[in-house]
């Protein structure tokens, strides 16, 4: 089991969410705590440990780190502003 940590720019960017799709964010985060690669996630090219995953047009960017089992999650972000 991984251990989910949020970061301060997530927790914003969680806060700022409208409820439609806030209410499918918290537990696709609370999910990756047992499946850390969810089918459907995608991991970014040029990174090693940085994934997304997909909630309709919002995108979770979080890093995994196997060897501390734990996922960090970066930012929650629409998908226009995401890879900026």
């Amino acid at each position: 089991m991984y251990e989910v940590l949020v970061e301060r720019a997530a927790e914003k960017d969680i806060k700022r969410l409208p409820l439609v799709f806030l209410r499918r964010t918290i537990p696709a985060i609370k999910s990756l705590s047992l499946t850390p690669r969810p089918p459907g996630c995608r991991k970014i090219s040029g990174s090693e440990n940085f994934w997304r995953f997909r909630i309709g047009d919002y995108r979770i960017l979080y890093e995994i780190d196997d060897k501390a089992n734990t996922v960090k999650i970066m930012r929650v972000k629409h998908r226009k502003e995401a890879y900026r």
